[in-house]
């Protein structure tokens, strides 16, 4: 049931999004070609429930232009086309359920492989709604034994494909980071927790590139040097939202960044491997190349 309600929801905040004005008798007319509708329409008061449940979990604002022939619409559209998490999801759901709808073009979609974990979303995001600690047991790629502890869940990302968790460890006081695929059991505890209301989960990445965040890694100014077409990829996909581009001509690009150079940057950068260089500041120059020495000196020994 829970299921089919949120499948609802996405159904009709793709359809409304997509459409950009759209009237209710519109609505029920798709909502009848649709699968879920089963043939039966759906009630005004059902859309209505609808529009609030929506609204309550994503944030997302249905309203009706009565001065412009009844017709509803995505209040603060554009926001939705800047990307995030939420809008991953509603992309997401929204082409399951029109693959749904068109089984035979079932084997003509192809889509990457998920890791496992997305079995405790629907837990972590009631426990985040109720403001309840969870308790989780945990086994990380550094530990060899799994270890149980009670965590306060702040937010969740997606990072590379991956979902993970980033909450209060109320043992050690402080934030950590859980993938969900490292999960070995979950369950809610009914302890009540309130987050701070000052914390911003956008401003806690915003100076990181990927799932890491150090607090004695400082962010500073980094320069890369990109070669050949992989420029045209950073210009089409930036690595971070700092990312402005300085310098360059037909042969390459420098483009720079204000990030914190954590292990997630050094291993995006490693992965390019000829292509990018780096330009400043030495230390981060100086690491790459020591990496690219480890790299060299394994060779040898084959």
């Amino acid at each position: 049931m829970a299921k089919d309600l949120f499948n609802r929801y996405i159904w009709l905040v793709d359809t409304i999004y997509r459409a950009n004005g759209i009237t209710f008798e519109e609505i029920n007319e798709k909502w009848l070609r649709s699968s879920m509708s089963y043939g039966v329409d759906i009630p005004l008061k059902t859309f209505h429930n609808h529009r609030h449940a929506i609204e309550d979990m994503f944030d997302i604002n249905i309203v009706c232009d009565k001065r412009g022939g009844y017709k509803y619409y995505i209040e603060n559209a554009e926001d939705m086309e800047k990307g995030g998490v939420r809008t991953w999801l509603l992309n997401t759901f929204a082409v399951n359920n029109l693959i749904n709808e068109s089984h035979h073009l079932k084997r003509r979609i192809m889509f990457e492989q998920i890791p496992s974990g997305q079995k405790f979303l629907t837990p972590i995001i009631e426990s985040m709604r109720d403001g309840l600690s969870i308790e989780i047991t945990y086994k990380s790629f550094w530990r060899q034994t799994e270890y149980t502890t009670e965590v306060e869940p702040y937010f969740i990302k997606v990072f590379r494909q991956r979902w993970y968790l980033i909450a209060r460890n109320k043992l050690k006081d402080a934030l950590r980071i859980y993938a969900l695929d490292r999960i070995q059991s979950l369950a809610q505890t009914g302890n009540a927790f309130v987050m701070p209301q000052d914390f911003s989960p956008e401003e806690y990445f915003y100076n990181c590139f990927g799932i890491i965040h150090e607090d004695n890694c400082k962010p500073e100014t980094i320069d890369l040097k990109v070669y050949g077409t992989q420029k045209e990829y950073f210009r089409t996909l930036p690595l971070h939202h700092s990312q402005e581009e300085i310098e360059g001509d037909k042969d390459y690009s420098v483009f720079r960044y204000y990030l914190s150079p954590t292990y997630d940057f050094v291993q995006e950068i490693l992965s390019h491997g000829c292509e990018v260089e780096v330009i400043s500041p030495e230390h981060l120059r100086n690491e790459i190349r020591e990496h690219a020495e480890v790299i060299l000196g394994r060779s040898d020994t084959l």
